[in-house]
């Protein structure tokens, strides 16, 4: 008999972070609604969490392998699981103590296919959690992003700005018109509902919140109003005063992909990592991505 076959089978993954709030505030952004079931995906190159909605909304959080002080990755291809958005959160907010270095190990599968918490550097005490994991039923929708053209139909909004805009456009059940025009350079937001309410970016008058902007066709799409504001309304507060800015890119068909970039940096706290002169490695950002699915075709002659 081979030694093989005797010795238990290494994890697919036995990772440790040490700084647990940077990832509860990147997959808090993605957590719109209650209960909320996500499909978690492992890789040689870092973790991916999925969420999507009604075939018309979907978002990616992206925990590079640069997050985590340990990545030993021992699977072939892929694996997937589906796992409790909220449970997972509510989990992790347990290992996090605010002003603290929380370092904690993450282990996948246990031995019933369980994702394994565990805290590695509390003196007094091991907090230990289990969170059942399933067959991932859902599989993700194809949302097949291509650029419009030649030249990308993007731009760059202040974050704070970009969700003062979405909520003050209020009109649940409605509809936002985003318009992109190259002349005069601008984004426009427009919402109908008891009246008309709109919200104009320009670009050369304020450079400080529209900070990049990339158009060279007059392009209008319409997008329901709770997916939009499901793309900012969960970042939390600190996170969206932190922020330099979030991407907006209308891709081919209307597709709109949202981009997010959240600090995963060590709480600076006496024995951290940081350098003396207070540097966070760059790498320490988590990126998000949401994904929404215009309402209807293409409808670029729209007043």
């Amino acid at each position: 008999m081979s030694s093989s076959a005797v010795e238990p089978e290494a994890p697919d993954l036995v990772c440790q972070l040490d700084n647990v709030q940077g990832v509860v505030d990147a997959l808090s952004s993605v957590r719109w609604k209650r209960h909320q079931e996500a499909v978690v995906e492992l890789s040689e190159h870092g973790i991916v969490l999925i969420v999507e909605e009604s075939r018309c909304l979907q978002a990616k959080v992206y925990l590079q392998r640069e997050l985590f002080i340990q990545y030993d990755y021992s699977a072939q291809g892929r694996p997937r699981f589906g796992v409790s958005l909220g449970l997972f959160v509510d989990c992790l907010n347990t290992f996090s103590v605010p002003g603290q270095s929380n370092t904690i190990e993450i282990q996948y599968p246990g031995p019933d296919m369980q994702l394994l918490l565990k805290s590695v550097d509390s003196v007094n005490a091991c907090t230990y959690a289990e969170i059942r994991t399933r067959i991932p039923d859902m599989v993700s929708w194809d949302y097949n992003f291509e650029p419009a053209g030649s030249t990308p139909l993007s731009f760059t909004v202040k974050s704070a700005a970009l969700k003062e805009a979405i909520d003050d456009l209020e009109w649940p059940g409605s509809s936002i018109q985003i318009v992109l025009q190259s002349v005069p350079p601008s984004v426009t937001f427009r919402g109908e509902g008891h009246g008309d309410l709109q919200i104009d970016f320009m670009y050369y008058a304020n450079t400080d919140l529209l900070i990049a902007f990339h158009c060279d066709q007059r392009v209008s799409y319409r997008y329901k109003y709770k997916f939009l504001r499901a793309t900012t309304s969960n970042i939390p507060s600190s996170v969206i005063k932190d922020n330099r800015g979030s991407k907006l890119t209308i891709g081919r068909g209307g597709m709109l992909k949202v981009q997010h970039l959240v600090s995963v940096a060590r709480p600076s706290v006496s024995h951290s990592h940081v350098d003396s002169a207070g540097y966070q490695q760059p790498s320490r950002i988590a990126y998000i991505e949401f994904f929404v699915k215009p309402e209807e075709e293409a409808s670029g002659n729209d007043s």
